[in-house]
């Protein structure tokens, strides 16, 4: 059944339509008096909302996970959150492998279409890798925040919300239960317990790298030179990213949201804005209060995302990575596009500026609309659409406050950032067969 539908939808199709199932049946189930606290039915909007944030691995909530959610419905938003991370087809797979089904060729190409890999071959044994790592990080994660969770919140509650936060730091989800200290209060209660901090930013970083970049090194160890021209540039842009945007927020809110620390705080709390800002959606600090100039660097890295292949949304590093490269290569007046001793394709170019142009268009015109709908301020509205286009999930607090509109809005920009708008734009466009010929050609004048 499955390879039939492969067949009539395509690849991208299939995978971007995976997520459609999750999201319904996580939208009911989050409807039922059983998820609220209160006992009675959650109405189907923000029900709605919340299962494509938790799938999408957003972060952005009408209700405080903790104050709103029982038990029940916070699991169920977990497993969303696990779903959205891995991906439905890799958790398919990895039953049909655990119940020994054959997997056809047609099912094979397109797992390796949504695991991110290049060829098909190996294919399979990656899935397993990326399963199986993604429990062990997470499990690595979970055990580290019990030794600080447990002694303040008791064994069982300790482990639970040990568990919670490492699987939604990892999956880059940004989910959080610590609305028992106080709702929507995410990770401020730690902002300077360096523990916790490093250990939700690795697990961050490491959802957020992709899998193929965890095959790489898995497979050539230490040795950068031999690694894929893909991984070479997620890390080193990675790093830049993060040197850059820590060392932004230190220097912008250093009389700002970070004044009462000291200076090790803040070097902390600004590596973990940078880190969680790129696609986490966690935050140690308020950002309602953030300057214009802290404000403006968390929408440029909320856009920008994490890698290909990963938990994380976003415009993805590569692509950013690309167009500079293609940027700097025409400046000095090259034609060809070369990095680390390789040459990237003009059609890898194209793609990554109309992702580009794609993310900057649909963030603009779901900032007026919204803007137009709820009367609040430009600021504001970006910060949201930027954070839901980025499946990031920090927010100004402005998410419950919205009408049903902006709410169907952040879903769309929540979705189409998960899958990708590249993606997004192919499930919903018809391929038509090009001209058999080519058309003539004509200058026009630019910049």
């Amino acid at each position: 059944m499955i390879s039939k539908l492969i067949s009539k939808l395509g690849y991208t199709r299939f995978i971007a339509l995976s997520f459609i199932p999750v999201i319904l049946l996580g939208t009911f189930l989050l409807c039922l008096p059983i998820s609220s606290k209160t006992g009675e039915w959650t109405n189907f909007i923000d029900s709605l909302f919340t299962s494509v944030s938790a799938t999408c691995v957003t972060g952005l909530v009408v209700f405080d996970t903790f104050t709103h959610w029982t038990v029940f419905g916070q699991i169920v938003i977990l497993i969303m959150i696990q779903i959205g991370g891995l991906g439905l087809m890799t958790i398919i797979t990895m039953i049909s492998i655990f119940l020994r089904k054959k997997i056809n060729m047609r099912e094979r190409k397109m797992m390796m279409q949504s695991s991110g890999n290049t060829q098909i071959d190996g294919t399979l044994k990656l899935v397993k890798k990326i399963v199986g790592g993604t429990f062990i990080f997470e499990g690595i994660g979970a055990v580290l925040l019990a030794f600080r969770f447990c002694p303040q919140m008791g064994m069982l509650k300790g482990i639970y919300y040990s568990c919670f936060h490492a699987i939604s730091a990892f999956c880059n989800a940004g989910f959080d239960l610590m609305g028992f200290r106080q709702p929507y209060s995410s990770l401020t209660y730690y902002t300077n317990d360096y523990y916790v901090n490093i250990i939700i930013m690795s697990l961050i970083v490491i959802g957020g790298i992709g899998f193929i970049v965890w095959n790489d090194i898995l497979k050539n160890k230490f040795h950068f030179s031999k690694y894929l021209l893909h991984t070479k540039i997620v890390l080193v842009t990675t790093a830049i990213l993060l040197v850059a945007g820590g060392l932004g927020f230190f220097i912008f809110e250093y009389n700002g949201e970070l004044a009462d620390k000291t200076v090790p705080q803040k070097i902390v709390n600004a590596m973990f804005m940078s880190v969680t800002t790129r696609t986490a959606g966690f935050n140690t600090i308020d950002l309602s209060n953030l300057s214009d100039s802290g404000t403006l660097l968390s929408l440029i890295l909320m856009l920008i995302g994490g890698s290909p292949g990963s938990t994380a949304g976003g415009l993805k590093t590569t692509t950013i990575a690309v167009v500079v490269i293609a940027v700097f290569a025409m400046a000095k007046g090259g034609d060809d596009i070369n990095t680390f001793k390789r040459r990237i394709v003009s059609d890898v170019v194209k793609q990554s500026a109309v992702i580009i142009l794609i993310y900057l268009f649909a963030v603009m015109l779901s900032s007026m609309i919204i803007c137009s709908v709820e009367g609040l301020g430009m600021s504001q509205v970006l910060f949201e659409t930027a954070s839901a286009a980025g499946t990031v999930g920090v927010s100004k607090g402005i998410t419950n406050q919205i009408s049903a509109i902006s709410k169907i809005i952040l879903m769309i920009m929540m979705y189409g950032g998960r899958i990708g708008g590249l993606s997004l734009v192919l499930v919903f466009g018809q391929r038509k067969p090009e001209a058999p010929v080519k058309r003539p050609t004509e200058q026009i004048l630019i910049g």
